[in-house]
């Protein structure tokens, strides 16, 4: 009997160089090539360790908006986490994706990390046992997991170009053990990193060789993080697929390389075996097994999740509330009512609906009056319009419609943006891709996730609050962590975040003069000039409050609340 080695061999055997190279060298920005004389389909990857984004995302394609992986980690709860990658898995399926970018494992070192929300935690155990476990609850409903960024991707700055310089024992205890644990749990697929690591970019570094390959065992494909190949020098290392493709690092270069010896085609081959292996896993061989997740109520399991991942430190006589005892109940803040539900960058998706901790509140309580107020401004720039105030002129439905005209004023596409896609688009960059989804998959449609339902539950049903107590004396503890956000939006130093909302980073007070004993009023900031529009509005809101030294008192609080 040919057992799966002998079949993988034989269609190995069967490729040309030309093929071998292309497979390599990624298809396009979501997609690996496809041989199909073969019978090798293309496979799908795709963002979304909180959710699953799919190779279009907007409206039209909604996805299940998962509570952030920091959230997770607040419930220690290994089998929530399993139960998470289930979800992700039925979410995957659902939207054509074979190949799942997350979880990320990376730790939590620097408070200034943009992309904290989307990690677990800043402890190695932890970070560990729920990613192993997540990665069996993924794969479990036949989609690969690609536990991410190996390795020691933890810090904001230069993320892309930082040159990491650890001891090996440090690195071994703190920054390769949750991949240790995620491989150990079977994991089909390892993102490479942009940094290097001692000298070496971790996409040409022989960390992905030993411990990766040969001490932990790992038989899958390393995929580089988006144009994170940039040389031939990561084809000699262990690095299997360099996406997006086709990868102008790789291609014709590699092809080139390949045939003059520089490159040995042994090395090729084994990499071109790896996707061929993660091809049979995730169904994409003609004859390879295809796994069918079981059907799971994602809104409610997000529903859950949040809640699991709710900390409640205290509970003084406060809750659960009761409507009937309740006479009004003040709210304040911008998140309320915009509500900020993920961290966004490579994690964002977009829900089919948001139900808002002020909308939330309002559903939980009938009858009690529940007043609004905005108070500091955390969001400022341009927000998107509700989908529900919007109207299709041409259909008198919820939505907008496009029209991208030439220079000389033709019509190059004119596209009808229908909500949850009740008609399909026009857009040809949106319905190239649509032929690759089953269209019973097309039908899905999630409901959006419900942060303001989840803690509205908290207060109003009595739903226990999760008391978590550090482990048992002996193991490694997240005990500095008492109560993560559902995701921080990039607040907390994120490059990317700082260049788009220069608002959003909050400098610490400690060795600065406050700005209004300098002389100088003016920000550092990329855009002084709406900071200087703040500013006013802080001004106007103190002469409410009756002008005077009340006034410049509330001026001055807002601008200490700013810093």
């Amino acid at each position: 009997m040919t057992t799966l080695h002998d079949r993988l061999d034989t269609l190995l055997g069967e490729l040309t160089l030309e093929e071998k190279v292309a497979l390599v060298s990624g298809g396009d920005f979501w997609t690996t090539t496809a041989i199909e004389r073969i019978g090798l389909r293309s496979m799908v990857l795709s963002d979304g360790p909180a959710g699953v984004r799919g190779p279009v995302w907007d409206e039209r394609a909604p996805s299940l908006n998962l509570p952030s992986a920091t959230a997770l980690a607040a419930s220690w709860d290994p089998a929530l986490a399993y139960r998470y990658g289930a979800v992700a898995a039925a979410e995957a399926r659902r939207k054509g994706v074979d190949v799942v970018l997350g979880p990320t494992i990376n730790l939590h070192r620097s408070p200034l990390g943009g992309r904290h929300f989307e990690c677990f935690s800043e402890d190695p155990l932890l970070s560990g046992v729920l990613a192993a476990a997540y990665v069996r609850g993924l794969q479990d409903g036949g989609v690969a997991a690609t536990p991410k960024h190996y390795v020691a991707n933890d810090s904001e700055t230069d993320r892309f170009t930082v040159d990491v310089r650890v001891e090996e024992r440090a690195l071994r205890e703190l920054y390769l053990l949750p991949f240790e644990f995620a491989v150990e749990a079977g994991a089909w697929a390892v993102m490479s990193a942009y940094n290097a690591v001692n000298g070496v970019t971790m996409t040409a570094n022989d960390l992905l060789e030993t411990p990766l390959n040969s001490e932990w065992g790992f038989d899958g494909v390393v995929v580089s993080d988006w144009t994170a190949v940039r040389s031939l020098d990561a084809a000699e290392a262990s690095q299997d697929l360099a996406m997006p493709g086709p990868n102008p690092a790789w291609g014709e270069t590699l092809l080139a390389a390949v045939r003059d010896g520089r490159v040995p085609l042994a090395a090729l081959d084994r990499k071109v075996a790896r996707l061929l292996l993660l091809a049979h896993r995730v169904g994409a061989l003609t004859g390879s097994e295809i796994v069918t997740p079981a059907a799971v109520d994602g809104p409610e399991f997000a529903r859950e999740a949040a809640i699991e991942g709710t900390v409640l430190l205290a509970n003084r006589e406060e809750l659960p509330w009761a409507a009937e005892s309740i006479r009004s109940i003040a709210v304040i803040g911008q998140n309320a009512d915009l509500a900020r539900t993920q961290g966004g960058g490579s994690a964002t998706v977009v829900p089919e609906r948001v139900v808002s901790p002020l909308d939330g509140i309002r559903e939980a309580l009938p009858g009690v009056e529940v007043r609004y107020e905005i108070g500091a401004v955390v969001q400022e720039g341009v927000i998107g319009l509700p989908l529900a105030r919007t109207v299709n002129p041409a259909t008198g439905e919820p939505g907008t419609r496009v029209t991208f005209r030439a220079l000389d004023g033709s019509v190059l596409f004119d596209i009808p943006r229908v909500v949850r896609g009740r008609r399909p688009s026009r857009c040809v960059a949106h319905d190239r891709h649509r032929d690759a989804v089953p269209s019973g998959a097309r039908r899905g449609r999630p409901a959006g996730v419900r942060v303001g339902q989840a803690r509205a539950r908290l207060r109003r049903r009595g739903a226990r609050p999760r008391r978590r107590a550090p482990p048992a004396s002996g193991d490694r503890s997240r005990c500095r962590t008492t109560g993560p956000p559902v995701g921080d939006g990039g607040r907390a130093g994120s490059r990317r975040s700082a260049d788009r909302h220069p608002r959003r980073v909050r400098q610490p007070l400690v060795g600065r003069t406050p700005r209004w004993g300098r002389g100088d009023h003016r920000r550092t900031s990329p855009s002084a000039r709406q900071s200087r529009r703040a500013d006013r509005t802080r001004r106007r809101r103190g002469a409410r409050l009756g002008g005077g030294d009340r006034g410049r008192r509330h001026h001055r609080r807002g601008r200490i609340r700013g810093l």
